[in-house]
């Protein structure tokens, strides 16, 4: 499903290059739950970026459902990520004046749908991760737990193949982590791949493997389950 070759990421600023990525390979089957590790500054970032087509590397191949993103325009770029991608943020980005209901629509208005469909959709996908009761209330009125299901069901809501969650219970309470991490067990059994971004080792125990970056190369990639 994803292949990345001799992936490099060089950020220049005037005379200063920082090199975020040193020539990382590897794969991922369709139905993986992974977890990608590093402390600050090992390239995780970067290669989150890159991997929801967020930012073209530098040099190197990526290639998603057998397309080479390495080469394509930001349009098409923008195409990719709403068709394939669903992205899962710490920070949740939800639309603070809009509806829950309407926060979940939104990735389903860029990819042209009718008002009618999107809602029905919209509805589904709430009350798949159990906020069915909440759709009209607004992200201000609920916990931090129900926004990062919001938040999840945004990134459902296209029926995604590629579920991309940067640090997605950190800034949730111990319990209601648990809690995030089972729904993304049920998504990754359902046949989603998940792809955690993570430094706390709780969270990437619930993976099937880690990829362990380190100054932007793989320090290890090893399946743990």
């Amino acid at each position: 499903m994803l292949l990345v070759n001799k992936l490099a990421k060089i950020y220049s600023n005037g005379e200063i290059e920082v090199q975020a990525l040193k020539g990382v390979s590897f794969e991922i089957e369709q139905g993986e739950m992974i977890a990608i590790m590093g402390p600050s500054g090992s390239g995780k970032s970067t290669l989150m970026h890159i991997l929801g087509c967020l930012d073209l590397p530098s040099s190197g191949q990526y290639f998603l459902e057998n397309e080479d993103i390495s080469k394509l325009s930001e349009e098409k770029l923008a195409e990719i990520r709403n068709r394939y991608i669903g992205f899962v943020f710490q920070q949740f980005n939800l639309l603070g004046r809009t509806t829950i209901l309407q926060n979940v629509e939104t990735p389903l208005i860029y990819a042209g749908l009718e008002k009618n469909k999107r809602r029905m959709f919209a509805r589904e996908t709430l009350e798949r991760v159990g906020l069915g009761h909440r759709l009209h209330h607004f992200p201000n009125e609920i916990s931090g737990g129900q926004r990062q299901r919001v938040a999840i069901a945004r990134a459902l809501v296209n029926n995604p193949s590629l579920i991309l969650a940067d640090e997605p219970t950190g800034n949730l309470d111990s319990k209601t982590g648990k809690d995030i991490m089972g729904i993304f067990h049920e998504l990754n059994e359902q046949g989603h791949t998940v792809v955690l971004v993570t430094h706390e080792e709780e969270i990437a125990e619930h993976a099937q493997r880690i990829i362990y970056l380190m100054d932007g190369m793989i320090k290890w990639d090893e399946v743990i389950k």
